[in-house]
């Protein structure tokens, strides 16, 4: 049997549950893979697991930023593959579990991420960017990698940043730096398993639920306090759903309840963004749920295929 096992799915679909029943059935660990749950004191709006529902599990890539920080896909991949690569090392299962499809793709894939040294040219960039407009950087960028050009905006500075800076720190274009690693054979041949709701709708009551179970958790004594620690409002890990609808509730400019309802379209919407992105993925097993199917019953339904793997 493969010694790496992937869990995939959208919000609130049973990901850790299975993860952890997978884990306590073939030795494993569970890597987190989830671009929210990296963060220190975010937990009930970000659902991460609890000591309880580990059920003595290790678990790894929680808490691993603070809140205030910028977290990369380059940086996810740094931090995660040596913690993959000692759990298959000490003769256990790696259970790679989560919802943010670009970091679980790139870390099988075992991407290469072009270089950020610090030589202060991004800074640079970012001057030119605020003096000449993103229209002229988009335009220097199409002169030296029009590929790029044509799929980035401009509203999208970042990218458009970066592109340039990859260009001027290694000569290679990120156009060609992609293609060179898209050419690569991945790091890693993982079982994939897909969870997914036979009736939509139960995925869409289920994530409703959790919403309003994160309010009753404490929800936004949390966000009083990440606001006291000095947390930014607007840094990233507070823009993220279930945050940034609750600051601005607690800013007055919309009710509690109109906040808790926009959350939780914002959760479907982003459940459906999610479902979207993993059914591309050929070697993907889906475990459709049934409605009232636990999970003890879908770890059945996996241990199968696992088994035929095998064979």
């Amino acid at each position: 049997m493969s010694k790496i096992i992937c869990v995939a799915g959208p919000t609130a679909s049973g990901k850790t549950a299975l993860a952890v029943e997978l884990a306590k059935a073939f030795n494993g660990e569970v890597v987190s893979c989830d671009s929210m749950q990296i963060y220190r004191h975010m937990d009930i709006g970000t659902a991460k697991p609890t000591l309880e529902e580990m059920q003595g599990i290790p678990h790894h890539m929680l808490d691993v930023a603070d809140p205030q920080e910028d977290f990369s896909v380059s940086r996810y991949c740094e931090t995660a593959t040596p913690i993959v690569d000692d759990i298959v090392a000490r003769g256990k299962t790696a259970i790679i579990a989560g919802g943010t499809g670009l970091y679980m793709d790139a870390l099988i894939k075992g991407n290469s991420f072009a270089p950020c040294p610090s030589t202060g040219m991004r800074e640079k960039l970012e001057a030119q960017a605020d003096k000449d407009g993103m229209e002229t950087m988009l335009q220097l960028l199409h002169s030296i990698d029009p590929e790029a050009a044509a799929r980035l905006h401009l509203k999208d500075r970042k990218r458009v940043i970066r592109a340039l800076e990859v260009y001027y720190e290694t000569g290679e274009t990120i156009t060609e730096h992609n293609r060179k690693t898209q050419e690569l054979p991945p790091r890693y041949t993982p079982i994939w398993f897909g969870l997914e709701d036979e009736n939509r709708q139960t995925l869409y009551d289920r994530i409703d639920r959790r919403v309003d179970k994160m309010l009753d958790d404490g929800l936004i004594a949390e966000i009083n306090r990440l606001l006291a620690m000095g947390i930014p409002k607007k840094c990233t890990a507070m823009q993220a759903i279930g945050y940034k609808e609750f600051i601005d509730a607690l800013d007055g400019i919309s009710t509690m309840e109109e906040a808790a309802a926009l959350v939780q379209q914002s959760s479907r919407r982003y459940a459906k963004r999610q479902l979207t992105w993993f059914r591309r993925n050929p070697n993907m097993n889906w475990l459709v749920r049934r409605d009232g199917e636990t999970t003890a019953e879908i770890l059945i339904r996996a241990r199968q295929v696992l088994a035929d793997s095998d064979n």
